[in-house]
């Protein structure tokens, strides 16, 4: 299955460089993850691509014990989690870097780029101080 398309591409660009790029409205202003066609909120087509901050918080966490696919067992435990982005936005990930017990809702976190189980470069986030 291919990973891409025309409306993802520049997501996965900015990834292979280490940035976290979100869609931008221009006709509401609002960011938006994951990328589409659309504006999730106006449904404007005047979409274009920021740079995130690639800070945020933690909104919600789940300690995965026993993964879904070899690639993924090798890793287990490890921690799935919603991250509400400083831009507004909230992204599935997984944290990184981090004890699963001392994880805390509303902690801040900041991304990452390291490549997944499965060998695909991937945003993460991990713990920050601010």
């Amino acid at each position: 299955m291919e990973r891409t398309n025309t409306v993802t591409q520049p997501y996965w660009d900015g990834i292979e460089q280490d940035k976290l790029l979100l869609q931008h409205c221009t006709a509401c202003d609002a960011y938006q993850y994951y990328p589409r066609s659309l504006c999730a909120k106006c449904h404007a087509s005047s979409l274009d691509w920021a740079e995130a901050s690639g800070r945020g918080v933690l909104y919600s966490y789940s300690v995965v014990q026993r993964g879904p696919s070899p690639a993924f067992q090798s890793i287990a435990p490890y921690v799935t989690a919603i991250v509400e982005l400083a831009e507004g936005p909230r992204m599935f990930t997984n944290i990184v870097d981090a004890d699963p017990a001392d994880l805390k809702v509303n902690e801040p976190v900041a991304v990452v780029f390291r490549e997944g189980p499965e060998g695909l470069k991937l945003a993460y986030f991990a713990p920050s101080e601010s």
